[in-house]
């Protein structure tokens, strides 16, 4: 077995779970805002994240990136690369050691390497291994390659023309027989209802087209892994990923191993969004390691971790809404399409998503629903924070706002007026059967206090320019600016959908450690900063009654835990964890009925629990404590969990019970406009979300308004720029690609509401994607109040407010 690395960070190995054993005098159960156990670590730099791990002996892998968007390769010479001092290895796609050499999620259409063509700017065509990070750049730059250009397919027009270029020739994957050209990845129609009576009966209609710019992930955290060759011809691998198993599923086939020699372990995060759902890194470094026999680490700059995973897919949306005049919604017609780029990537689900949520939290009956995915020469997309309903609420809420203003109506009361609730048939015509507060959560969020107007006039000579739109930049103290508020609400589904067996495994054992019952928990889960290791533990508190609990490095040791995407984990990993806590109480107070049975005729008759390290029936009479019942034996259970099943959308109608649940959350949005400038600032931006019960209070509302604040990233600063002439990226840097700071970020206040899903883990509700819906658009709408402006584009940048 290879040697295992540590974090240069840190002083234990990486693989010593009691780094995040988290103990103390409370329960710290269930509904309590227990602190993190890698809180601490985090805030003081002292967590060793996979861009820190390090081995005596590795070397340093170096990705060469095509140059160009989209072309065909004539040669690549290698040989000054490889004549360069401390080089150990490059490697093309001819160098591949499996038979299989493409790998994807859903569709294995993504090549390791580029093989004769490159489909996009950035695309991987060689790697370098050497012993010094600057070498191996150095030799990557000495590799030649001879592109001859071919033409670029960048929208629908170009994808769709009968004569246009195919971005993948001879597709064979499940998606192609039901779509109108190969260069489009997905199709999903959605058919209910009437639309043409019900357009008869609507006293106004409006129509919208919208723009919705491709977003970036923006972690902090690089793509970067350490891959270990073993003595038996695997390879172990710390990486940061947000799917152990699927990365899994899709390395070992290109490596040419069987899966239980691909050994993969979780290091350390720094933010996913969605972008670490798709490989990166991964089997590169590991075909290095495996070639070298060496430890190979790969750590990408920021330059190219923009292109090294996928983004929010650019969309277009066209929309038409029927309302009759005392304000109720007749239909709906609608068509998106989404700009998946080069590779499929998660394009299928995410056109799913679009499609089936496009409606919005609303009551409409007659629909006629259109959305694709496009195969192009752009940067690839795939998942990301919102998968799909982003793009989708972004236009729906615009159109609520002008058939509000159209009809006269009040804006929020427009929409409770139409806002759907439990027993409401979503378009699909699967019943929401879980609480659906729309109305309620509108209601909140137009009852919190504003902010003063103008608090900058009040200060006087004494005023913070930071408090004004330019804010540092000093260029206004009030002359020009104008005050806007803006609503919007939003639907997001949890977890897996469409008929994928979406389910967690949870290891969880107990036994006495230093006269002390300790709970620890294995899961696979990737904790990417959600919490989800806090939470476990406060499960296995809740559950088992003991205040030790040790969560276990994730790895594919274990069972899958899925991906931390899709406001899942909580839901599913955290109903695995207490479904396998369940258990094992079980088998403790069988220990317990065994050894002292005997000593009190409750250990038979009563119901028993585990509470405070002892086992008490529910009248609360101690039997025993859990040190005596575990004294010599310990209790280690494996389960599979699983939530209701769910089925796939017809492929004509759209009918189906696609989501096992729905989430909801609404904004209000408070903006000072500097109308002679453009420029924005976000005063405040306040939410309401139901979250069915807060396991975590204080975590709830950090995924509040965090959700929240990448939404206000995307309605005003945050956008790839792509050349439509190239289709090259313009601003793969945090210098021209800009996301919120501290300075952009507004008070968010948060009203947390609690109405539990009877379905659901503890009646959770998964939280993470929500905010990020109605936040853009209810900032969207609070400009459009300010300005009078359409602006039905993300991000509105300045030039759209002044017209310059």
């Amino acid at each position: 077995m290879a040697g295992t690395p540590t974090p240069r960070a840190a002083t234990a190995p990486v693989r010593t779970p009691t780094n995040l054993t988290q103990g103390g005098k409370t329960k710290a159960g269930i509904g309590e805002s227990t602190l993190r156990p890698d809180g601490t670590l985090k805030v003081t730099g002292e967590f060793a994240y996979s861009s820190d791990m390090w081995h005596e002996d590795m070397l340093w892998g170096q990705t060469l990136r095509s140059t160009v968007a989209h072309a065909e390769i004539k040669s690549i010479d290698t040989s000054e690369a490889l004549a360069t001092p401390g080089v150990y290895a490059v490697l093309t796609y001819d160098d591949l050691p499996a038979e299989m050499k493409n790998y994807g999620l859903e569709i294995q259409d993504t090549p390791v390497l580029a093989h004769k063509k490159v489909r996009h700017h950035g695309e991987p065509v060689a790697l370098v291994a050497a012993d010094h990070p600057e070498t191996a750049r150095r030799a990557a730059a000495k590799i030649k390659i001879e592109y001859v250009e071919l033409p670029l397919i960048t929208d629908e027009a170009s994808a769709t023309a009968p004569d246009a270029i195919l971005v993948h020739e001879g597709r064979d994957d499940h998606h192609i027989g039901h779509v109108a050209h190969p260069n489009i990845v997905h199709r999903q129609p959605i058919i209910r209802g009437n639309v043409a009576e019900a357009r008869e009966r609507a006293d106004v209609i409006v129509e919208g087209e919208y723009t919705f710019g491709m977003q970036d992930q923006a972690f902090l955290g690089p793509e970067s892994g350490l891959a270990v060759p073993s003595e038996d011809g695997g390879v172990e691998l710390y990486v940061a990923t947000q799917w152990l198993h699927s990365d899994l599923r899709q390395i070992a086939p290109v490596l040419g191993l069987p899966e239980e020699k691909v050994r993969m372990t979780l290091s350390g995060v720094g933010g996913a969004f969605g972008g670490r759902e798709d490989l990166s890194m991964q089997i590169h470094a590991c075909l290095l390691a495996l070639r070298t026999g060496k430890p190979v680490k790969i750590v990408y700059n920021r330059f190219e971790s923009f292109f090294g995973h996928v983004h929010r897919h650019p969309a277009k949306l066209y929309y038409e809404h029927g309302a009759t005049k005392d304000g109720k919604l007749t239909h709906m017609k609608c068509r998106i399409v989404l700009d998946g780029g080069a590779y499929a990537s998660a394009s299928p689900a995410v056109v799913g998503n679009a499609s089936s949520l496009s409606v919005g939290p609303y009551v409409i009956d007659d629909v006629d629903i259109e959305a694709i995915a496009l195969y192009t020469n752009n940067p690839p997309c795939g998942a990301m924070r919102g998968f799909g309903a982003v793009q989708a609420c972004f236009a729906y809420e615009a159109q609520m706002d002008k058939l509000a203003a159209k009809l006269g109506i009040d804006p929020v009361e427009f929409r409770r007026m139409n806002a759907m609730e439990q027993g409401t048939l979503m378009p699909t015509g699967q019943p929401v059967d879980s609480p659906a507060p729309v109305a309620e959560l509108l209601r909140r969020i137009k009852a919190m206090p504003l902010p003063p107007e103008q608090q900058w006039l009040a200060a006087g000579e004494g005023a913070d320019v930071r408090a004004l739109p330019g804010g540092l930049s000093n260029t206004t103290h009030g002359e020009g600016v104008v005050r806007g508020i803006g609503y919007a609400v939003g639907i997001k589904n949890v977890g897996f959908s469409e008929g994928f067996d979406d389910y967690s495994t949870a290891k969880v054992r107990m036994e006495v450690i230093n006269g002390e019952p300790v709970a620890t928990v294995h899961t696979a889960m990737a904790e990417v900063g959600q919490g989800g290791v806090t939470v476990h533990a406060q499960i296995a508190r809740t559950e088992l009654g003991v205040t030790q609990v040790t969560i276990h490095p994730a790895d594919t040791q274990v069972g899958s835990a899925g991906s931390t995407s899709a406001s899942r984990q909580t839901y599913v990993t955290g109903g695995a964890v207490k479904n396998t806590c369940e258990h094992v109480r079980e088998a403790v107070l069988e220990i317990g009925r065994r050894k002292f049975g005997s000593y009190h005729p409750a250990w038979a008759t009563a119901e028993l629990l585990l509470e405070g390290g002892k086992v008490v029936t529910d009248g609360g009479e101690v039997l025993a404590d859990l040190v005596d019942v575990l004294e010599g034996e310990s209790v280690e259970l494996e389960l599979e969990w699983r939530h209701r099943p769910t089925e796939a959308f017809d492929l004509h109608t759209g009918q189906g019970n696609g989501h096992v649940q729905y989430s909801f959350a609404a904004h209000r949005a408070v903006v000072e406009v500097d109308t002679e400038l453009g420029l924005v600032k976000v005063i405040e931006l306040a939410c309401a979300q139901d979250v069915g019960k807060a396991l975590n209070p204080l975590s709830v509302v950090g995924q509040i308004q965090g959700g929240t604040t990448q939404g206000l990233g995307v309605a005003v600063m945050e956008e790839i720029i792509v050349d439509p002439k190239t289709a090259k990226v313009r601003n793969p840097s945090f210098t021209d690609y800009l996301i919120p700071t501290i300075l952009d970020t507004p008070t968010i206040p948060v009203d947390v509401l609690e109405l539990a899903d009877e379905h659901a883990p503890y009646g959770l509700r998964g939280i993470g994607e929500a905010p990020t819906l109605s936040s853009t658009p209810a900032v969207l709408a609070a400009i459009r109040n300010a300005t009078g402006l359409e602006l039905n584009k993300t991000p509105v940048r300045p030039e759209h407010l002044t017209g310059t």
